[in-house]
């Protein structure tokens, strides 16, 4: 049989891009970025995995085998991650982690756009310059999100976490790359929003599926109408924290922005596409029975 002509040849190998994650089921990444793919023609499959940290390492071999051209992490292997990758952009390199891994060549490079995804997002509301920022947590998410915070210029962010050493190595590196104010406060007990405060957000995990009940360890007395309080969680997007915020007349936030956006630069690191943010945020809207 003679071979189909060009025009009528069909492509069965679609690009593979995923998540690498543990616990992994409560996150909507896929089927936001297969909603863009979709619409956009990409011809990619977007794959959301299971990995414990004890597995990263063959995570990480079998995508390589795969040839699959990038890929996302998140908790809890976003600074872990580093050691099994081939170098890392400008962003993953000063933010000290990576949630975006890009096929270069055959080489895997970490790249970071979720502190970009939430500066995009704040942005909506407010633009963070000369703003008095409180970051709750110094994880992976928290480091980003306070490194592009003093990018974009706020005043000053103050770090409130359980570990100090973590949160003052994060506060180290803004000081010394940015030129930010930056100081930390050791999280042993309900925690006082200091009056002046511009913004504060969320960047732990307290608050997401499956412990939707659990709140941030804050003195809610101290939060103010003029305050605006953001979380990172997608799911849910209406957390305990942001409802609370809310009924003491603070204007919020939700997490679904910056998985947006970060989507969106992770998608363009890929495939060197840029696609509508637009149909991502009503597929995770659908989902979530969010009424815009």
């Amino acid at each position: 049989m003679d071979p189909l002509p060009d025009s009528l040849q069909l492509d069965f190998l679609p690009l593979i891009t995923g998540s690498f994650s543990s616990p992994a089921r409560q996150n909507p990444t896929s089927p936001m970025i297969e909603a863009a793919y979709a619409q956009h023609g990409i011809h990619a499959r977007y794959l959301n995995c299971e990995v414990s940290p004890a597995s990263l390492a063959n995570a990480v071999r079998g995508a390589r085998a795969m040839g699959w051209i990038g890929f996302n992490c998140s908790l809890p292997h976003k600074q872990e991650i580093i050691k099994y990758l081939d170098g890392l952009g400008e962003s993953a390199s000063l933010i000290g982690a990576v949630n975006c891994v890009v096929n270069r060549g055959g080489r895997y490079i970490g790249e970071n756009t979720d502190g970009s995804g939430f500066l995009i997002s704040l942005r909506s509301i407010v633009d963070p310059r000369g703003k008095r920022i409180v970051v709750l947590g110094a994880g992976g998410a928290a480091r980003a999100i306070a490194v592009e915070l003093a990018l974009a210029g706020a005043s000053a962010i103050i770090l409130v976490n359980r570990n100090k050493e973590r949160a003052s190595a994060v506060a180290q590196l803004i000081s010394e790359k940015v030129g930010t104010e930056a100081t930390v406060v050791e999280w042993k007990s309900a925690y006082r929003i200091p009056e002046g405060t511009d913004i504060v957000v969320n960047a732990t995990s307290i608050g997401g599926y499956p412990n939707e009940k659990a709140l941030v360890d804050i003195d809610l007395e101290t939060l103010s109408s003029g305050m605006i309080v953001g979380d990172v969680i997608p799911n849910p997007p209406n957390t305990t924290w942001l409802q609370a915020a809310a009924q003491r007349g603070c204007q919020t936030l939700d997490g679904l922005g910056m998985l947006v956006y970060q989507g969106v630069a992770s998608i363009r690191h890929w495939t060197g596409r840029s696609v509508e943010p637009a149909i991502m945020r009503r597929t995770l809207e659908k989902i979530f029975k969010v009424t815009s």
